[in-house]
């Protein structure tokens, strides 16, 4: 899908600020929010002192690394944001194929936005949400990818782009980011083009029809992975029943 010069997510419809430290990217744009900011902001930071992943874990934000968050104000109706998450890991996934070697291992995404890499992870991606007080809704997409530092202490395989032979800036990195995530919010059309989406996704996923553990807040439950519905809730077959999970975190055994 090409863009429309002056639509909602064509590239001049986008602005950037680039910083030097800040707590997190993500906390900056919501701070931006609450004072009235339009959106369509992209905030990239040199370095994270306060960088934070999924359900309130911190992540480490050396130099060197792409820190990188934009914010959208009331981007879909709230029941069709659910599947925001699956339209911003296409755009980071075609943001790293679009600047590895052929050499390097595949790029994959793994239920629900973690894009790997040789089914390592090579970055990390955070949405959030927030109702603001003039009635505008805010939604902050945070997007940390492991350039030359990767965590050392993760419960699961990481990666880096130089790793994997991609010597890049990240001041080289985010121009690719930024045309990729106004390309795959043109295509998602506020939410209207889940079904597109969706089959994108599951063209680019890992993991379809093996075995998987996922994580839940109460338990955890193995199964066969049998792919995502039309709203990208993951469908495990427990071999008794087929279940749809909206949230949890998946390991393939």
């Amino acid at each position: 899908m090409g863009f429309q010069r002056g639509g909602r997510y064509s590239l001049d419809a986008f602005r950037h600020e680039a910083l030097g430290e800040v707590t997190s990217t993500n906390t900056e744009c919501l701070a931006r929010a609450r004072l009235g900011d339009p959106g369509n902001l992209w905030v990239t930071a040199a370095r994270q002192s306060a960088g934070r992943g999924r359900r309130g874990r911190s992540w480490a934000s050396e130099s060197g690394n792409l820190y990188a968050s934009l914010l959208l104000i009331d981007p879909a109706p709230p029941e069709r944001l659910g599947s925001l998450p699956l339209a911003v890991s296409l755009a980071v996934h075609a943001t790293l194929r679009s600047v590895l070697p052929m050499a390097a291992e595949a790029v994959e995404i793994k239920w629900p936005n973690d894009v790997l890499i040789g089914r390592k992870k090579s970055c990390g991606i955070l949405l959030e949400s927030e109702a603001l007080s003039d009635g505008r809704r805010a939604v902050v997409i945070g997007i940390g990818i492991n350039i030359g530092h990767r965590p050392d202490d993760a419960p699961y395989g990481v990666t880096s782009l130089q790793e994997q032979g991609c010597h890049i800036s990240p001041d080289e990195l985010f121009p690719h980011l930024y045309r990729e995530m106004a390309q795959v919010l043109a295509a998602w059309d506020e939410g209207r083009a889940v079904s597109s989406i969706t089959e994108r996704w599951r063209n680019a996923a890992c993991g379809i029809g093996g075995q998987i553990r996922v994580n839940l807040p109460d338990r955890s439950i193995d199964g066969r992975f049998a792919g995502i519905d039309d709203q990208g809730l993951l469908i495990l077959d427990t071999g008794h029943a087929s279940m749809a999970i909206a949230a949890g975190d998946v390991f393939f055994l």
